[in-house]
């Protein structure tokens, strides 16, 4: 059976639905002011996972992952560019899911955005006032009162008096306590018209935290079985969900809530401020010079896919480091991978979990979603293809690293790919593409044709120098791979 730590009971829990076999999932997705970082790629990759394992797992799922399109910062981006706001959520969903088709990342299956549920939204306000959970404030804003809610730090383990307000703007004037926070902005001058809805309170839009509240109950009903996010989302949006959500409705919001770990670089949070900031299309997009006025991007699919393992051969609660020689290490195991398939040419197969391998697979992912350990039985596999030379093993291989999102490029074309992250690449790398590698291998090869073997040697050598390796197959073929 599957077990799944429970953020909110901090104790591993076996997966019960509320619906046998149909898990209902709801993950916190992307305010789409700006470009997607590594932070976001670390969620939605493991989040990719979670869902892949649960249906490979014989469950039928339902995955709702929403989109922030009104938000404090999406305004000031609208206003600072002279753009509509639509225009600029547009422009930043396009490159998120550019983003997320680089890292193999499934779409879920609904896909709400906040302007979308307002109404929704409107409708738990209006409950949570007639239980005096929510009042108007003199600014025009109604916050939620949040003393007034037995429950409150349950999920982050604060208590109230050593909570500070947690909303993203300045504490209003208006606030009864500190700890209120925001359901409805009063509107304010100079805002753009399409940020501001018609309401019972007067024109405004909705808080943060409210919309996730709302768009996770209309889309899923009540518990969820699953609730997801990054790790700085526990406290306070997922905090404040769990209050309004249980406190308009009563019962519980989720049945289990779990967490990814953070990303950090060079040991340190990811920061604008400390010069260490890294979006997902700079690391992995082919053209290094990629203009910001360019939401769709063509990645370069080696280092695309190094990038997604580097996420997934670490548990997906841990603190991941991403660092120059993390990413390169990363590089060089998915090659070793890869290799094992070219090597030997995969014969499809199905997956029976009783196999062995298949087993190891199978209990390392229900511990926990483990995808380290199931990673470490895709090595042993790999292992297994090199030493003897089954196809059926090596189609085995393809196949589980197919339940994680990973191997099922054509060995050959991966690795005759560059990448920026294979440890001392080589400056002539960069300027010899596939063509100018074919044609040497093809002078190299009338060079033995005709004995002159020192020439040969010193195309192989000058081949190596600029980081290709040869590998001579029988019947005269030669293969290559960037290493």
């Amino acid at each position: 059976m599957l077990h799944i730590h429970n953020s909110l009971t901090r104790n591993k829990e076996p997966l019960r639905t509320v619906e046998p076999g149909h898990v209902r999932m709801y993950v916190c997705g992307m305010t789409v002011y700006d470009f997607c970082h590594l932070g976001h790629a670390r969620m939605l990759v493991s989040f990719d996972v979670v869902q892949r394992w649960l249906r490979a797992s014989g469950y039928r799922v339902t995955y709702v992952r929403n989109i922030t399109d009104i938000d404090d910062k999406i305004i000031r981006r609208a206003v600072e560019t002279g753009r509509r706001m639509g225009e600029v959520t547009s422009f930043f969903i396009d490159a998120m899911r550019a983003d997320e088709r680089a890292l193999g990342v499934q779409a879920p299956d609904h896909e709400p955005r906040a302007t979308q549920h307002v109404g929704d939204m409107l409708d738990i306000i209006s409950r949570l006032e007639d239980k005096e959970l929510a009042y108007r404030s003199d600014d025009g804003d109604v916050n939620y009162s949040v003393r007034g809610f037995e429950g409150y730090g349950k999920l982050s383990g604060k208590s109230l008096d050593a909570l500070r307000a947690g909303e993203r703007v300045a504490v209003a004037a208006g606030k009864r306590d500190p700890l209120d926070f925001v359901l409805w902005k009063a509107a304010k001058a100079g805002e753009p018209e399409e940020s501001k809805w018609e309401s019972p309170y007067g024109l405004g839009r909705p808080g943060w935290h409210i919309e996730c509240s709302a768009m996770s109950k209309a889309l899923l009903g009540l518990p969820l079985d699953i609730h997801g996010g990054g790790p700085d989302l526990k406290f306070p949006h997922h905090e404040n969900e769990i209050a309004q959500t249980e406190g308009a409705f009563g019962g519980s919001l989720a049945s289990i809530w779990m967490h990814c770990g953070p990303l950090m670089v060079d040991a340190d949070k990811m920061s604008k401020s400390l010069g260490n900031f890294r979006r997902i299309r700079s690391t992995i997009a082919a053209d290094a010079g990629l203009p910001d006025t360019v939401a769709g991007y063509d990645a370069n699919p080696r280092e695309a896919e190094m990038l997604r393992f580097f996420i997934v051969r670490n548990h997906y609660r841990s603190v991941q480091n991403y660092a120059p020689g993390n990413l390169s290490d990363a590089q060089h195991a998915l090659d070793r991978l890869y290799q094992a398939l070219a090597n030997v040419p995969a014969q499809a197969v199905d997956i029976d979990w009783d196999a062995p391998y298949c087993r190891d697979f199978r209990a390392a992912m229900n511990d926990d979603f483990n995808s380290a350990g199931a990673v470490a039985v895709l090595f042993d596999l790999a292992g297994e293809v090199n030493r003897g030379k089954s196809a059926q093993a090596a189609g085995l291989l393809k196949a589980l690293g197919g339940v994680l999102g990973l191997l099922q490029a054509d060995p050959q074309v991966y690795l005759q790919s560059p990448s920026r992250y294979l440890a001392q690449a080589p400056t002539e790398a960069a300027v010899l593409d596939a063509g100018q590698i074919e044609a040497l291998i093809q002078a190299r090869g009338d060079a033995k044709q005709r004995r002159d073997f020192a020439e040969a040697d010193r195309i192989r050598e000058a081949l190596q120098a600029a980081g290709v390796e040869l590998e001579d197959r029988p019947g005269g073929v030669t293969q290559w791979r960037r290493a």
